[in-house]
């Protein structure tokens, strides 16, 4: 299963500085690569953890708390530009759900790639739960939700590494 709807062309760059919540919603732009742009807004993650992790984790949750809900709100408003809900361009809810991960694991290359990897194969494989959200929540909340179970799956899994290493 695809990870997001395909559509056959990309939002413009106009569209994208045209109001900041578009910005947001497109990743500052990684959102209009032509080729895998969830992965490629994936990767807006890490330097999103980077400004968070020298908070206390408390603050660190709380940040990513208020920038889902931010992202419901501007995910809903770029998918109503575009006319489609959960447009491939908008990858908001990757870079939010990606800095999520990084906030349970160790720092370093290995954990690092490790939580891109698992967070990427639950966010496009979409097993149960995540399926069954994506295709019935609707809207920004939808589009940040399925993103969050991806998470928090790929979490599940590093924890369990981290437990047997």
């Amino acid at each position: 299963m695809l990870a997001k709807h395909s559509q056959s062309s990309l939002p413009s760059w106009r569209l994208l500085w045209s109001h900041p919540l578009h910005c947001l919603s497109l990743g500052l732009g990684t959102g209009l690569s032509p080729k895998a742009p969830g992965t490629v807004g994936t990767l807006l993650g890490f330097p999103l953890y980077w400004l968070l992790m020298h908070l206390p984790l408390t603050q660190q949750w709380l940040a990513l708390a208020a920038l889902f809900l931010l992202g419901v709100w501007c995910c809903a408003f770029t998918g109503r530009a575009l006319g489609v809900s959960d447009h491939g361009a908008i990858v908001w809810d990757e870079v939010v759900a990606m800095a999520a991960v990084l906030v349970t694991v160790p720092s370093g290359l290995g954990w690092g790639a490790a939580a891109f990897a698992l967070f990427r194969l639950f966010d496009i494989w979409k097993p149960f739960p995540i399926s069954w959200v994506d295709q019935r929540v609707k809207g920004g909340l939808g589009v940040m939700l399925d993103d969050v179970l991806a998470a928090f799956m790929a979490i599940v899994v590093l924890q369990w590494l981290q437990g047997i290493m």
